[in-house]
């Protein structure tokens, strides 16, 4: 790792010298457009965090953006996020003329579609996990993915909460001491990416329901936490999760020396949280810009 050093020029002198300030991105019930500095912005922290992961020896991946729902069900993803859940249906042809498009409502109504058998995920691990099912894996496996996300969500707030959003992921399958490993390699990364940002950042213990919300395995959760999240005000940006070996066990995904289940876990990266916090931080789109790509080359 490079030492770090302070930038050339300080985020406060940085967001002064841009004249243009930062425009919130079109935003309607949760789906934001971003512009092309957004974008690129986006795009940067991407490459970054992706490479973080290919440079550590994580294998690249695109997963579907559907996942049958009763794969994530035997995950038991509908008992433990209900509140998150969104599924997608096609339109049931033969029931479409009796029960048109509701025009006024802006909907179509349950009667008009076909049972919903896909699901849109709320993280990017889920389709790695389901992918590797039945299957025997080395101990120190790394995989890498960038997907849109999904999450129905109270209320939406620009970039900061949203219905659909990009999620890079860097996640770790294999033995309990390379999951365990993977995290503290990420956490102190994250830490010197945002120290070389200017990004004052919260580590804090959360709760993340992949258990059984009242026996053992949430006592457990409660002693030795299973995720750390990364908060830049309010905001988390980022987590580090441990899942033990549920995935393992559910997935029936294995050690390929010692036949067990895997353990696994996760590093992630809301990328639209993190356009809110750096331009929140620096001011502008070029401000934040030049900070990451200042800051990527120093970590």
């Amino acid at each position: 790792m490079s030492p770090v050093t302070s930038p050339p020029l300080g985020a406060a002198a940085a967001a002064a010298a841009v004249e243009t300030t930062v425009e919130t991105p079109v935003e309607r019930n949760g789906l934001s457009v971003l512009g092309p500095e957004a974008t690129a912005l986006l795009r940067l922290l991407d490459d970054t965090f992706a490479a973080w992961g290919t440079d550590a020896g994580a294998t690249a991946m695109t997963m579907p953006p559907l996942l049958p729902a009763a794969d994530l069900a035997r995950l038991d993803y509908y008992d433990n996020f209900p509140h998150q859940a969104i599924l997608a249906s096609p339109l049931d042809l033969a029931e479409r003329e009796r029960h048109p498009f509701d025009h006024d409502r802006g909907t179509f109504a349950c009667n008009a579609l076909e049972p919903a058998a896909l699901g849109l995920p709320s993280a990017a691990c889920y389709g790695v996990y389901l992918h590797h099912a039945g299957t025997r894996l080395p101990a120190d496996t790394l995989v890498t993915v960038a997907g849109r996300c999904f999450r129905k969500e109270t209320e939406y707030e620009n970039l900061r909460r949203l219905l659909g959003f990009h999620m890079r992921e860097i996640i770790a399958l294999g033995s309990r001491d390379h999951a365990e490993a993977h995290l503290r390699t990420f956490t102190e990364k994250i830490g010197a990416f945002a120290e070389a940002l200017e990004l004052p950042l919260r580590r804090e213990a959360a709760t993340d329901p992949f258990y059984d919300r009242g026996g053992a395995r949430l006592l457990l959760q409660q002693l030795s936490p299973v995720k750390h999240e990364f908060l830049y005000e309010d905001l988390a940006i980022a987590s580090v999760n441990v899942h033990r070996n549920f995935f393992g066990e559910r997935c029936d995904i294995t050690q390929a020396e010692s036949g067990e289940p895997v353990f696994t876990s996760c590093v992630a990266f809301g990328l639209e949280r993190w356009l809110s916090a750096l331009t929140r931080r620096h001011g502008s789109w070029q401000a934040a810009t030049a900070a990451v790509a200042w800051a990527r080359s120093a970590v």
